[in-house]
């Protein structure tokens, strides 16, 4: 199956991807990661506010098959949180890179951003997976 991977996301090594519009970045996991977990059943989100450190744990996700940990792409203030992901998780099986983000982040530093992998290597990390 070929995942869609769009050039202008950044991409983190356990599957998130992070959409950047000035100091706002939107989290979320990638077509990938659905495939991997199968059916999402249970999404866990900090709250607004919340601080979050570039690649620690900030929430949690359940599927069918597996519970893993949601890691943080940047170091920032949770600013807003897709809470219709908690009564409805299955949003992610459906479109995992739209409806279903997770979180918007605002960046303490985009010096973090080097950090993470870009549309090649990512395509390059999950091929390698498959």
């Amino acid at each position: 199956m070929g995942f869609i991977v769009p050039e202008d996301l950044y991409y983190t090594k356990d599957h998130e991807w992070a959409q950047v519009d000035e100091n706002i970045v939107t989290v979320g996991i990638t077509e990938f990661a659905q495939d991997s977990l199968g059916e999402v059943v249970y999404v866990e989100l900090p709250e607004e506010g919340a601080k979050v450190t570039q690649n620690e744990s900030f929430g949690v996700i359940e599927s069918v098959k597996a519970a893993s940990d949601l890691y943080s792409p940047v170091s920032g203030t949770v600013i807003e949180v897709n809470n219709v992901l908690m009564d409805n998780p299955s949003i992610l099986n459906d479109d995992p890179m739209n409806e279903g983000w997770l979180v918007r982040i605002e960046m303490d530093t985009e010096k973090e951003l080097a950090n993470l992998m870009r549309a090649p290597d990512y395509k390059k990390l999950i091929n390698e997976a498959k």
